[in-house]
């Protein structure tokens, strides 16, 4: 195997509002990147460096919906998604690492070996490798903190909007702790009674 092309950019763009989670300004290829708690921030994460022309693959993630990436401003047409790779999930993302900018692969089916190897594919193939739980040696994890609706009522009304705090620590030079807050704009989706229970 060859190294990442050295003319391609460092570092890959994120959303303004979550710039100041990253030390390095973005999604610095080579690293690992652990999101814990929140799909839409994690395809927040893949909204501006496929808008700019970056490929995203989705490993083991079978109820991750195109609409919903759509909505959150992922470039449908850049992102590939693996459904159901089976026994063979390492073999896939080691294999999608080799060709796509960024790749999401879940924590729970791989032993920590194999997640060692994949950061370390990842770091070699100048690739961003973005997971869905705890990881070996992390470079930066992101944790939903919390999560606000806006636009109710007293228990009616339409929501307007939800804002997510998001809290990031690592290592290295992502070792300070940071915090950001996303706002996500929210389909008009109305809510009659206070008994409704909106889960982020």
């Amino acid at each position: 195997m060859t190294s990442a092309p050295s003319g391609r950019a460092r570092v890959l763009p994120v959303l303004p509002d979550l710039a100041d989670l990253f030390p390095w300004g973005g999604l610095r290829r080579g690293s690992t990147v652990a999101v814990r708690g929140s799909t839409s921030l994690l395809l927040a994460l893949l909204a501006a460096p496929t808008a700019t022309g970056s490929w995203a693959a989705v490993v083991g993630m079978p109820h991750l919906g195109i609409v919903a990436a759509d909505e959150l401003g992922v470039a449908v047409d850049r992102l590939a998604l693996v459904r159901h790779p089976g026994t063979h999930l390492p073999a896939v993302v080691a294999a999608l690492l080799d060709g796509m900018d960024l790749v999401v692969a879940p924590r729970g089916r791989l032993t920590e070996a194999q997640a060692r190897r994949l950061s370390a594919r990842a770091r070699h193939r100048g690739a961003v490798l973005l997971t869905t739980g705890p990881w070996p040696a992390v470079d930066l994890e992101l944790r939903r903190a919390r999560t606000r609706w806006s636009g109710l009522g007293e228990g009616h009304g339409y929501l307007a909007a939800r804002e997510l705090t998001v809290q990031a620590h690592g290592r290295g030079s992502a070792a300070r702790p940071a915090r950001a807050t996303l706002t996500y704009p929210a389909r008009p989706e109305p809510v009659s009674s206070p008994r409704h229970r909106l889960i982020g």
